[in-house]
Parts: C-alpha cells; structure tokens; sequence
C-alpha cells in the first residue's frame, strides 16, 4: 500500500517519518511516533518534536519550500554538528506510515536536499529545498574571463585521483593547519576533508599553502589535536594559464578570456 488507501479509513494511525542522508554517507531515521519503527531496514528513531510545516503539493514553476522543526536529538541531531555545516545539503525524504503496519502506506510527502539551519534554544528548524530550486538557475551560463567549471568535475575532467594527498596535521593555529611535505601553492583554492577527530567528515576550504602548512578559509569548528588525519585536494585559480601550464587541460577551459565585457565602454582612448 504506498498511495492513499489508508486514509479512507474511521480511524487511522499515522506517523511522519524522516530519512536524512549526509554526504559522508551518515543515515538517520526519524518518526513523530512514541515508539521505534522498522521499515525497509531503516530504524526510524521515536522522535515525537520533529513536525514539518504545511505541506503543498501542486504542479506550478513557483515551488515553495518546505520548513522542518524539531527538538535536538544529542546523539543523532546534534547542534553541535548542525554548527559545523555536517547537515547542510543533507537529501531528505518525509513519508507518511501508519504505525500499526509500518512501511504498508508509505507515502511520499516531499523529497529534498536541507538548506538553511536555524537553531533556538533546544530545538532547530530547517529548509526543505525541492527539485523545483533547479529551475530557477540561469538557463545558459554568463559568460566569464575564468573557468565557469570545478577542478576534476565532468566539465573540467581534470584526473584527481593524484593530485589528492594524505597528511598527518602536527598542529593548528586558529585557520592555519601545520603538515609536512606538501607542495607549495598547489592547494590553494582546493579543499581539505577531516578524516578522524571531532571534525571527522567536515570539508573545508583552503586559501593557500607552503610547503609546511596549510591556510584555511575559517578555522576548524571544533579542537585539532596533533596526529589527526586529512585529505588535501588540489585547487584551481581559474585562470587559462594556469589550465593550459599546470594541468595541460586547454581544451576544456569554461571560460572566455580574450571576449570583451563592458568595461571596453569606459577604457580611455589609446589604454
């Protein structure tokens, strides 16, 4: 039963429940049930604060989004995580059950990815943001003198597999991560990923480097003790030069460096 048999019904028994997926693959269930539910080998935790908000399902270009509230669960919810960003983009899929037969209705509410998170005291309130948000982007790209694409995505297909390094952090100094044997400047606009410690999971964006350290674009949201693991990815300025010299990938830049913009209109004559 996955539509609305079950809602004919005198007197039904249903319950919200929640699946999270974070990018670092951590899956949660939840239910607004008194009780633990089992469906589909997913345990949907008892969860009685978590609510959504009106719900409207419509064919309509406009799509509003979808808020979620509920109270911080400190082993699954955390503030703690949902501070250091481990939510943010998070898929999400509310369905409807009946707690009497879980998993027999299974109806599908909204489906999303968690945009903004609020937190207020004890409880927190996030963004459903739909498959509708896609279509409010631009229809073609603007054009740019820098590389519209991402380093290693399908645009730019740069080969990352070597150009990722793992390192042992020494120690940290508010942004800056100290490692040894890097190469100097080659992360700079990449990312770092911690890989143990209380930051485990996290991605952060890294600003330059030297052969000895590592700065970050804002510090680690919780304590670095030395020995803690990471992964470096390499970065990209964007730059045709830097394209062609570093990566020998001309052939795929995204960019227009040599189209005139509409700062042509205000040269002064003979610049």
């Amino acid at each position: 039963m996955s539509g609305l048999e079950g809602l004919d019904r005198p007197l039904a028994t249903l319950a919200f429940c929640w699946r999270l997926e974070r990018h670092d693959g951590v899956t949660i269930g939840l239910t607004s049930h008194d009780r633990d539910l089992e469906i589909g080998h997913v345990r949907y935790r008892a969860a009685p604060g978590m609510m959504p908000s009106a719900i409207h399902s419509r064919i309509t270009a406009e799509g509003s989004d979808t808020d979620v509230a509920g109270a911080l669960v400190a082993d699954a919810i955390s503030e703690r995580d949902l501070m250091a960003g481990r939510w943010d983009g998070a898929a999400l899929e509310l369905r409807l059950t009946e707690w009497e037969a879980p998993g027999e209705m299974w109806l599908l509410l909204a489906r999303g990815e968690i945009g903004s998170v609020t937190c207020r005291g004890g409880a927190f309130t996030a963004e459903l943001v739909g498959a509708m948000a896609a279509l409010k982007g631009p229809v073609a790209p603007s054009t740019s003198p820098d590389c519209r694409a991402h380093l290693g995505d399908g645009q730019c297909r740069v080969d990352l597999a070597g150009r990722r390094k793992l390192v042992t952090v020494t120690g940290v100094d508010d942004a800056v991560v100290s490692a040894t044997g890097l190469a100097a400047g080659v992360y700079g606009y990449g990312n770092l990923r911690w890989l143990t410690g209380p930051n485990c999971g996290t991605v952060q964006a890294v600003i330059d480097n030297d052969a000895g350290s590592v700065t970050l674009a804002d510090a680690p949201h919780f304590v670095v003790e030395p020995g803690t693991m990471a992964l470096l990815t390499e970065g990209c300025d964007r730059r045709l030069e830097s394209c062609a010299t570093r990566f020998g990938n001309a052939a795929n830049f995204r960019g227009e460096p040599y189209l005139p913009g509409t700062d042509l209109l205000t040269r002064y004559p003979g610049a």
